[in-house]
């Protein structure tokens, strides 16, 4: 089962995090043959880190809520909220498999949540962009609640129109990078 999973920063806790980032990622290597993408958001000042995204392929709901919950920042009050939800992979591949790379270009998390209706169920033609693309579901799958992507755009506008925009409540639009250690 996938899992969309996206730790919103609590404002000010930029230092908590930099304290708690070889926890953070002593953490996520317990989960490294689970993980389709990961990495962090950014402010616009492209530096302040902002939220931190995890896709992962997880057993069930429960194991889902445990990474999520467990986090070593979601437990020291790093984060203010997640966004916890079932997601389907339409590309069938990781970020490790972008054929675009890991460096190169802006890269971006464009979300968008729906007011019922669905949106956005193919993948769009611009595919060699896509890092990243899928359904936001409810947990028994049943419900479609919206649409999350990882893309690579020329800039926010171009990248918050790879979501069919008359179609949903709201789109956000975040500066992201491939995440990880350092090599």
């Amino acid at each position: 089962m996938e899992f969309f999973c996206y730790h919103r920063d609590r404002p000010g806790s930029v230092d908590l995090r930099g304290e708690l980032i070889e926890e953070h990622w002593s953490y996520m290597d317990r989960y490294a043959a689970e993980m389709i993408a990961r990495g962090p958001t950014f402010a616009d000042d492209g530096d302040t880190p902002t939220g931190s995204v995890h896709i992962v392929d997880l057993p069930d709901t429960a194991a889902a809520r445990a990474f999520a919950f467990d986090e070593p920042n979601y437990q020291a009050g790093a984060y203010r909220d997640v966004l916890l939800r079932r997601w389907r992979n339409m590309l069938g591949r990781t970020m490790w498999d972008f054929p675009g790379g890991r460096t190169g270009g802006n890269r971006y998390l464009v979300i968008g949540l729906g007011p019922g209706r669905t949106a956005d169920r193919t993948v769009p033609p611009a595919r060699d962009e896509l890092i990243a693309y899928g359904p936001l579901l409810s947990d028994d799958e049943s419900t479609w609640v919206g649409t999350a992507v990882l893309l690579r755009a020329a800039d926010p506008d171009t990248a918050r129109r790879v979501l069919a925009a008359d179609t949903y409540a709201s789109v956000e639009v975040h500066d992201w990078q491939f995440g990880g250690r350092p090599s």
